[in-house]
């Protein structure tokens, strides 16, 4: 928050500043690119594609065989699984929202909390994490897929060597998959590229409203997450910024202490990475815990805690529509077939 300073100097200053944040603003406001980054030791390949996707999709992945990556994350569909927290192997609940998997891969650092440093690790973690996807170890992970005849033909194909399916290599496909999961050519997108009526008068208002009322300091980026920073440098701010609203009792805002829980540093408490607002119409409920049902109470809620700010029910309503304008054009998926395993099943106690 700047506060108005009463000297002549500190108004100059004053009106300086807010210059550059409202032309910063406006220049971090770019359409996004067609391919993301893609890192030199994970190059990416057709067939290294249409491996993470299988894996992606296995169900065999997990410990009950009955929950995979797109469980959570459904690609047929927002990229999330759109409940306030998703559901793991044996019923379990997790504790936070999905994110988003659609743009992920312009994103410096993954999860909610920035722990995971790319891609590739954040697609180890869910596979082992006991309320999610709930496998013992790794071994046991590589185990499996190596013990599918399918799956270990395509992996010496695509990485060679002696022993091709490792731990590794599995995150590697399908982080390469997900680096496949890109939603160009919005609305906003167009509009930015010259095509001035692919966005109505009122998401056109809603645009100018998120700048001139500060949302893209922090909302910036072709991905509106933040600046571009090199991966494993995540972009976090505090949620709320301004505590004591009714919103923070309301929503329970503060129960989870965020980047705090990962780096036990009290200055982090309560931040988290600052999300994607491309694909925000698709993904409610929204917030880290899923607490808020639609989008114009997000905003209400984010206008309060971000900015002190009481939005009225223009304002809010042109801002959902700029921000339905940031709604991009989905691949197509298609289910892939996966491997079979042959006159056996890779269920441990079938049987027993």
């Amino acid at each position: 928050m700047i506060r108005v300073l009463r000297s002549s100097v500190g108004l100059f200053a004053l009106g300086l500043t807010l210059g550059v944040v409202w032309a910063t603003a406006a220049m971090a406001m770019e359409p996004l690119p067609a391919t993301p980054p893609v890192p030199k030791d994970n190059p990416q390949t057709k067939e290294k594609v249409n491996l993470g996707r299988q894996l992606f999709f296995d169900p065999r992945l997990s410990v009950t065989q009955t929950v995979s990556c797109n469980s959570c994350h459904n690609v047929m569909a927002s990229g999330t699984d759109n409940r306030p927290t998703s559901f793991g192997v044996f019923g379990k609940k997790g504790g936070r929202s999905a994110p988003n998997v659609w743009n992920a891969a312009f994103l410096s650092v993954q999860f909610w909390d920035g722990r995971a440093a790319s891609l590739e690790d954040q697609a180890k973690g869910p596979i082992l994490n006991p309320v999610e996807m709930g496998m013992p170890n790794e071994a046991a992970v590589v185990a499996l897929i190596d013990g599918i005849p399918g799956y270990r033909e395509q992996f010496q194909r695509v990485f060679g060597g002696k022993n091709p399916v490792t731990y590794d290599n599995i995150a590697k496909a399908i982080a390469a998959y997900e680096r496949t999961l890109v939603t160009p050519n919005s609305p906003f997108d167009q509009y930015k590229k010259g095509k001035k009526n692919a966005m109505s008068a009122q998401a056109i208002r809603g645009m100018k409203a998120v700048e001139e009322l500060g949302c893209t300091t922090c909302h910036s980026g072709p991905n509106f997450a933040g600046p571009a920073m090199k991966t494993g440098e995540g972009f976090y701010q505090a949620f709320p910024m301004f505590p004591g609203s009714e919103y923070e009792k309301k929503y329970h805002l503060t129960d989870d202490k965020g980047r705090y829980e990962v780096t036990k540093n009290k200055n982090d408490m309560n931040h988290w990475r600052v999300p994607t607002w491309r694909n925000v119409a698709l993904t409610a409920p929204y917030f880290h815990n899923g607490s808020v049902a639609t989008l114009e109470e997000a905003v209400r809620v984010m206008g309060k805690t971000q900015l002190d700010k009481n939005l009225d029910d223009k304002t809010v309503a042109d801002i959902v529509a700029f921000l339905n304008s940031l709604t991009g054009q989905f691949p197509a998926q298609t289910m892939p077939v996966l491997p079979p395993t042959p006159n056996t099943t890779t269920l441990p106690e079938a049987g027993r």
